[in-house]
């Protein structure tokens, strides 16, 4: 339910505040608009982002330049073999001028959390993640805390690097909206990236506030108005089931996908300045947001088949919709 007290925007003036945070973030990170815009839908949609692809591909920065260009609290924690739960949510210390346990609130108290090699962390601690993921909140021996709003979890991961490292399970990978790869830049985008950082003279790269946390706010709200006509939906629900019934999908994508596809098919349509989501929409996102929830059958990892390409011949086989009916469920545009 949409807070009373957080304003809701025309679809025009989000499209105008998410290029804008897109032209900044740009500034920095070079020639990955495509990848940019899925991270940003992400956010919109109130959801998590794993971004999975080889060291040095920008990362790390493209989480710290979205929390500086949406004016976010921004904390980086370095996963390691080493680190515990409680390095993650924070935990109870004794204070000696008043007597008492005191809590020391942990790096997960923030707007955006950056999850720096998330697979390089032992399954406990990779799992003190999941309620803060799920329910916005930590729970430290008994005693639930809040999470401020907005909240998200930017995690990167080492797809190819496998020697000392623990794979998410299925479970906490279903809590990612997305995954998002940027892939190596082409010749012309890495001089860029070179002679930008000559042109600034210095290693990090400072970007002005585009919005605020509660302006960000205001865009994911409005997400809420968003129109979903019924073949639009049925659509995403097609998608979803084709995934479990795939010959070379073990398991397919869960109900949450469904979700996810919805949240991200509307922040694709608002960024767009629509207030309505067209079957593209929810094509452009489909791959990123349902290739991470299947699993494969042990043969075809033998075959090197990619999950991608289940959601690719699924998006080939369900015939997209192309009514232009309004939707029925009840509240929203269906009233008016």
């Amino acid at each position: 339910m949409t807070d009373a007290s957080v304003e809701i925007l025309p679809p025009y003036e989000v499209h105008r505040m998410a290029g804008a945070v897109l032209d900044s973030v740009g500034s920095v990170v070079v020639g990955k608009r495509d990848a940019l815009e899925l991270v940003l839908a992400g956010i919109l949609a109130g959801g998590h982002v794993l971004l999975e692809d080889l060291p040095g591909l920008g990362k790390t920065l493209t989480a710290r330049c979205f929390a500086q260009a949406l004016g976010l609290d921004f904390r980086r924690l370095q996963f390691t073999p080493d680190l515990l739960p409680a390095d993650v949510t924070g935990s109870f210390l004794y204070d000696q001028r008043k007597g008492d346990f005191a809590f020391r609130a942990g790096p997960v108290f923030t707007n955006m959390l950056l999850a720096d090699e998330i697979n390089r962390t032992p399954p406990k601690t990779q799992a003190a993640l999941l309620e803060a993921m799920q329910e916005k909140q930590v729970s430290v021996e008994g005693v639930t805390y809040r999470l401020d709003p907005p909240f998200h979890v930017l995690a990167t991961a080492n797809p190819i690097e496998y020697e000392g490292t623990y794979p998410l399970p299925e479970a906490q990978l279903d809590r990612f909206m997305l995954r998002v790869s940027f892939g190596y830049p082409t010749r012309d985008e890495e001089w860029e990236v070179l002679r930008r950082r000559m042109s600034r003279r210095q290693e990090d790269a400072q970007l002005a506030p585009v919005v605020d946390a509660r302006r960000l706010m205001a865009m994911q709200a409005s997400l809420e108005h968003v129109a979903v006509e019924d073949s639009i939906g049925r659509y995403i629900v097609a998608l979803t089931s084709a995934t479990r019934e795939h010959a070379s999908a073990l398991v397919g994508s869960s109900p949450r996908g469904s979700l996810a596809l919805l949240l991200l098919a509307r922040a694709r349509a608002i960024m767009a300045g629509r207030d309505y989501v067209v079957p593209e929409d929810v094509k452009d996102v489909a791959v990123p947001a349902l290739a991470h929830r299947i699993t494969l059958r042990p043969e075809m990892w033998l075959r090197r088949v990619d999950p991608s390409f289940v959601v690719q011949e699924v998006l080939q086989a369900v015939p997209a919709p192309a009514s232009g009916a309004l939707p029925t469920y009840a509240g929203g545009y269906a009233e008016q």
